[in-house]
């Protein structure tokens, strides 16, 4: 077996001068870039001062639709549960009591309707499977908190308010 410092090439250098060891052209180039950056229009936005415009296709937060009598559309088919890849979506059904089905478009609504935001992957796959187009990935960006209780979101936050209020 042959040792392996003959297959090692030796690389030579040459003496740095006063200048370079001494790191003043590395210096003055790294002041150079940042002069040249300090100048420069900031691409930073200052949410929530300012808003960013966001494309057509972007899916932001939920929103539960009603009608235009102000009537939920969800009629807790549970698609959107089933739909839902990342299992996010928590629905309970209930029926109608005797007396209010002259009040409502069906006999089923969504008792209690919760979407736990840290789980959801906002792929849309709830919206394209609602019958209804009761569901809209059409919101404002999800806002920041500190505790994981308050990214579940139930029909207080998202059903949107009636028209005629």
């Amino acid at each position: 077996m042959e040792p392996l410092t003959s297959k090692r090439k030796v690389i030579e250098s040459k003496p740095l001068n006063f200048l370079e060891r001494a790191y003043l052209p590395a210096i003055l180039s790294g002041l150079r870039i940042t002069g040249k950056h300090f100048f420069r229009k900031s691409v930073t936005i200052r949410y929530p001062e300012q808003k960013r415009e966001f494309s057509e296709n972007f899916r932001g937060m939920h929103s539960l639709k009603r009608d235009e009598e102000g009537r939920e559309r969800c009629t807790a088919c549970g698609l959107c549960a089933l739909s839902c890849p990342a299992e996010a979506i928590t629905m309970i059904a209930a029926e109608r009591q005797p007396g209010e089905e002259h009040l409502y478009r069906e006999e089923k609504y969504a008792a209690v309707y919760e979407i736990n935001m840290l789980r959801c992957i906002f792929c849309g796959l709830c919206e394209e499977a609602c019958p209804k187009e009761a569901i809209y990935l059409d919101g404002d960006i999800v806002p920041s908190n500190y505790l994981r209780k308050d990214f579940i979101y139930g029909k207080d936050k998202l059903v949107e308010e009636p028209l005629n209020q």
